[in-house]
């Protein structure tokens, strides 16, 4: 890709941890950003510190859970660029750690309605734009997690919620097919985030202990972000785990 002509990403859920990680790494590789979240001020700061940089960068408020929001996030991009390169579907949010039967309808569907109802909403308006513009296609890459395959305890939500996306993933990638549009899945363990703070502190394991957990760098997250986007579209990673070496994922515990 060009400075002058350089292919477009849209990273949900930008403003701190994975999201801005991820953001930096893919400005650093040559994509002009969009910067997509709800609160602006994170997302104005990071786009004034790619732009400091020399990169390209646009900062947009929006709440993916909320298809009029969506609606618009996508419109400016088509606005702004053109096209779409690049939907990095990460925003994610989690519930109360208690017991399934504790927790309310409410909070049950505010996990769905931004984890699962808002990677459809921009998969769905991604597909739009990548099926129609020249040069046809794209890449959608969903942040899964490693609850994806194994949940904690006291986690229904957050972990039905990464079973669909692997779903949606899987589903993605079949349908984009014919359209030179592929998507795969990073799913990531003990990330260095503030959702990831409280496994530090000592997480909650099935034998009802709490344990210290090993943390990953986010550094090796976004790495592993940019390597999916690197590859050409002709080449698919359609599942991807990248966790702390030692956290008690692998093995009985």
């Amino acid at each position: 890709m060009t400075t002058s002509n350089p292919k477009v990403a849209l990273v949900t859920g930008a403003g701190t941890g994975i999201g801005r990680a991820a953001s930096v790494a893919l400005a650093d590789s040559g994509f002009a950003v969009v910067l997509a979240g709800r609160r602006k001020e994170p997302l104005q700061e990071l786009a004034a510190e790619l732009s400091r940089a020399g990169k390209r960068a646009l900062a947009v408020s929006a709440d993916v859970s909320d298809e009029h929001s969506t609606h618009d996030l996508f419109a400016r991009v088509e606005a702004e660029f053109g096209r779409l390169d690049l939907l990095f579907n990460n925003a994610g949010t989690s519930a109360r750690a208690v017991p399934l039967e504790e927790l309310s309808l409410a909070e049950w569907r505010a996990v769905l309605d931004v984890n699962v109802t808002g990677a459809f909403l921009c998969t769905q308006a991604a597909l739009k734009i990548m099926k129609k513009q020249v040069p046809r296609g794209g890449r959608i890459i969903n942040n899964g997690s490693i609850s994806a395959h194994t949940p904690r305890p006291h986690s229904a939500p957050y972990t039905a919620s990464k079973h669909a996306i692997s779903g949606l993933t899987k589903s993605t990638a079949l349908d984009g097919r014919p359209f030179d549009i592929a998507c795969g899945q990073i799913d990531i363990g003990n990330a260095v985030t503030a959702i990831g703070s409280q496994v530090a502190q000592g997480a909650l394991q099935p034998n009802g202990t709490r344990m210290i957990e090993p943390m990953l760098e986010l550094s090796h997250v976004a790495e592993a972000v940019r390597y999916m986007a690197s590859l050409p579209l002709s080449a698919n990673v359609l599942s991807l785990t990248v966790m702390a070496t030692a956290m008690p994922f692998v093995g009985r515990g």
